[in-house]
């Protein structure tokens, strides 16, 4: 069944998707009869380096969310998940370069097509005496053995977008500039894993998974990944990614071992929600400081997608004190996130709990038999609720949001912990006091309160 997109057309959504980009942002410019967005300050650029990136549309924000100053001059954008016309990347090379920019840099993922189309236009303009480098970044870490087409482009090539920006912008020379970020994409690298597949604007999904499988390693165009592995708990999947992407009995592993630095990259592959991005950053940075890794940036949030797809992927860039000022380096791109500046190791990540006030003693002894007959009513009670669950969610459906029985079982583990700590209060006034701070506590919910 054709998954159900909100479009105009399909043929024409491409063009839509770069059209509402630009009329949102002042910042960037249409080039006339191409599907190219520029900087719209491009006459500032005499005698610095211009930086052109791009390929299939459907991987938003990338590519154009990442232009401006400090990082890329412009994007030329396919139809989804293909690569653009050579016509349009040399007309963008052309604009470019009669803006009185100092050579251009071509920042390619490796795919046959990108390579092929973004190398032709390279060809054409240094034949018109254009000043024209590339280079292609493959940052997939998913082959353990070598691939005749070498290492797929994913979201890695975001960070060297990043680089070769700040580099333009401190006044560096093409030569120069093409030399770093070749250097710097060998540092690093990129798995992805995806719960289900995507489906291109009028098509069918392009994988199908069953329930309780996951892709691994799989590619941003929805082609398949290395293999399925079973679902299992956000913990154990970032830890077997990290496994894979570190073991130097893979052939496209980055070298990442105890001691390292890092940047690391949490990036959402179009469908998966906040909530779940949270506990796989969380993830990460647990299994990477469990291995002595130290994080020296941390960057969650959606950079490369692969439209819908519920999945993400990790990039960890090994960086050393002058790759950090280039990545610090500030720009006014609308997708590079506001990262702090300061080391993620090491930080002070808790703060410690107000003290509660003393409590009065309990008037009568604890443990006595009126105590034991309370817990067995409580534990009871408990029980109950906990059998009731689903049922309790089944009725709050049809009625509310459907979570009725879950913050009620929240209540009874909570209280059948509260059990395990001590006998409760024989004072019914204190039994009842210290089980409503208990629930307002730990239930949640309008029923907690």
């Amino acid at each position: 069944m054709t998954s159900k997109k909100l479009v105009n057309s399909v043929a024409g959504c491409a063009d839509d998707a770069l059209a509402g980009l630009v009329a949102c942002n002042p910042n960037l410019q249409l080039l006339q009869g191409h599907r190219v967005a520029l900087r719209s300050d491009l006459d500032s650029l005499k005698g610095q380096v211009a930086l052109l990136s791009g390929g299939g549309s459907g991987h938003e924000p990338a590519h154009a969310g990442f232009i401006g100053k400090g990082m890329l001059t412009g994007v030329v954008a396919g139809a989804v998940f293909t690569s653009p016309a050579a016509g349009s990347i040399l007309a963008a090379i052309r604009a470019v370069a009669q803006a009185g920019t100092a050579g251009t840099l071509l920042i390619v993922k490796n795919y046959t097509g990108d390579r092929l189309n973004f190398g032709l236009a390279r060809e054409q303009a240094r034949a018109e005496g254009i000043p024209v480098e590339m280079v292609v970044v493959g940052d997939d870490s998913a082959f353990t053995v070598p691939k005749k087409a070498g290492r797929r482009g994913l979201c890695g090539t975001v960070l060297i977008h990043k680089v070769a920006g700040a580099l333009a912008e401190a006044g560096a020379g093409l030569e120069e500039i093409t030399d770093r970020v070749s250097e710097v994409a060998k540092a690093m690298g990129t798995l992805g894993v995806s719960l289900s597949s995507c489906s291109v604007p009028g098509s069918k999904p392009t994988f199908e998974l069953s329930a309780d499988e996951v892709e691994l390693g799989l590619g941003i165009h929805g082609e398949a990944g290395v293999h399925r592995i079973k679902m299992a708990t956000a913990d154990e999947i970032v830890a077997l990614m990290l496994d894979h992407m570190t073991s130097s009995s893979n052939v496209s592993h980055v070298p990442v071992q105890s001691g390292s630095s890092v940047v690391l990259m949490v990036n959402n592959l179009g469908g998966l929600s906040f909530l779940e991005l949270g506990i796989i950053a969380d993830a990460a940075v647990r299994s990477l400081e469990g291995r002595g890794v130290k994080i020296a940036r941390a960057l969650v949030g959606t950079f490369m997608s692969a439209l819908e797809m519920p999945g993400i992927s990790l990039t960890l860039l090994l960086v050393d004190e002058p790759l950090l000022k280039l990545i610090d380096a500030e720009t006014t791109a609308s997708a590079w996130p506001n990262v702090a500046k300061v080391l993620v190791t090491g930080r002070k990540r808790c703060r410690a709990a107000p003290a509660k006030p003393l409590e009065a003693p309990d008037s009568t002894a604890a443990g006595g038999a009126a105590s034991k007959q309370v817990v067995l009513v409580l534990e009871r009670v408990c029980a109950t609720l906990l059998g009731l669950e689903e049922h309790l969610n089944a009725l709050d459906r049809a009625a509310g949001d459907g979570d009725c029985g879950t913050t009620h079982s929240c209540a009874a583990r909570a209280i059948q912990g509260w059990l395990k700590e001590g006998p409760p209060p024989a004072s019914p006034a204190q039994l009842l006091s210290r089980l409503s701070l208990l629930l307002l506590e730990k239930m949640g919910g309008s029923s907690g309160a």
